[in-house]
């Protein structure tokens, strides 16, 4: 049986007679009675019934007995009839309050699941620890149709970031209040933002970037954000995930330019990892004599990076190392007496330089190796 506001007139349960021995006794509910309550407004709920609803259903309700109750009905004085629609007014609040009390419960039950839901999609779909089918089909739910192929964007930042961190809401709310509603997940995992979205939507991701990187300022915002390269499937979310990481641990290891990084941009640091003994070797035969430089092998290692990103055109080498050309010429000289490698021969630069990104890879001179 439906009661008029679409509520099941179960929820009601005796009120109307509980009402009636109130008017009369004028006693308070009892525990019991208001645990009852809670539990009907947890229920309802838990079935779908809004508050209001359930408010307006027990508010009609005692206005529809009002007249009926013994303790109004039977009153012998204006006095009695007061005493008897105060205690039924009192009863009524108490019932309200207990109804919201358990209404409530159950919905912070219901966002407590729901967030514990969503937290387990997301760590089985950046891990991979679900079946792709089943994964594909919870995706879904999240706003994701994971047959596409998509990209994943890491932020970090000096701070670890939740999903209640002000720069995930503003990232959030900037997203959607430019782009709208898309295939487009945005949450938290290790202390980092990330946002998972198609390969076709570019434009979501150099905005979820630049709002990372800019929202704020200070330490709100973040300091980095690295791009995975484009994936399909489920296990592509993954792959891409990993190598955003990748990018943002080689960044903080090398202290590479810029606020914002594409793996693909990097490639040649894996292959240069692929084999780290072949590498470690590489690095003690080319460069090893540098430690023997007065002040050491850093500052010549440092000479071959800036000569490799001006394109060995010496005043602009000098200009970022903010020396003079006479000095970095000095210091070329000197690379080529303790290495035996010669700066101006087009094979032993690609050595050299390879070298010196193994090295900065490696840690060396810093690290033993």
């Amino acid at each position: 049986m439906k009661s008029h506001d679409g509520i099941p007139a179960e929820f009601l349960r005796d009120w109307a007679e509980l009402l009636g021995e109130i008017s009369t006794t004028g006693r308070l509910l009892r525990r019991a009675e208001l645990d009852v309550l809670a539990d009907l407004g947890e229920r309802a709920a838990e079935a779908g019934h809004h508050w209001r609803a359930l408010v307006d259903l027990y508010l009609r309700e005692t206005r529809r007995v009002w007249t009926t109750l013994p303790g109004v009905a039977r009153a012998g004085s204006v006095g009695e009839a007061a005493r008897a629609g105060e205690a039924v007014l009192t009863a009524s609040e108490a019932a309200i309050t207990a109804l919201g009390a358990g209404h409530e419960r159950a919905q912070r039950l219901a966002v407590r699941q729901a967030e514990a839901a969503r937290r387990e999609f997301i760590d089985d779909l950046l891990y991979g620890r679900s079946d792709p089918g089943r994964l594909a089909e919870r995706a879904e739910r999240f706003g994701l149709r994971l047959a596409r192929a998509h990209v994943v964007a890491v932020a970090v930042g000096a701070v670890a970031y939740d999903e209640a961190h002000p720069l995930a809401r503003r990232v959030e709310r900037e997203l959607i209040g430019r782009f709208g509603e898309r295939d487009v997940l945005l949450t938290t995992k290790g202390g980092r933002l990330v946002c998972v979205a198609p390969d076709d939507e570019r434009p979501v991701l150099a905005a979820f970037a630049e709002y990372a990187t800019r929202a704020g300022g200070g330490r709100e915002s973040a300091d980095r954000v690295a791009l995975g390269r484009s994936h399909p499937g489920a296990g592509g979310v993954v792959l891409s995930y990993e190598e955003a990481l990748g990018a943002l641990d080689l960044a903080e290891r090398l202290d590479l330019p810029g606020s914002v990084l594409d793996a693909a941009d990097l490639l040649v640091f894996p292959v240069l990892l692929r084999d780290r003994a072949a590498m470690a070797d590489l690095v003690r035969t080319a460069l090893g004599p540098l430690v023997h430089a007065r002040g050491g092998a850093a500052p010549l290692l440092e000479t071959i990076a800036a000569c490799a990103a001006a394109g060995y055109v010496n005043a602009e080498a000098a200009r970022r190392l903010r020396i003079s050309v006479r000095t970095l010429s000095y210091r070329l000289e000197r690379i080529r007496t303790l290495t035996g490698y010669d700066p101006a021969d087009a094979l032993q630069r690609y050595t050299l330089e390879t070298a010196a990104l193994g090295a900065r890879v490696l840690g060396w001179p810093s690290n033993p190796l």
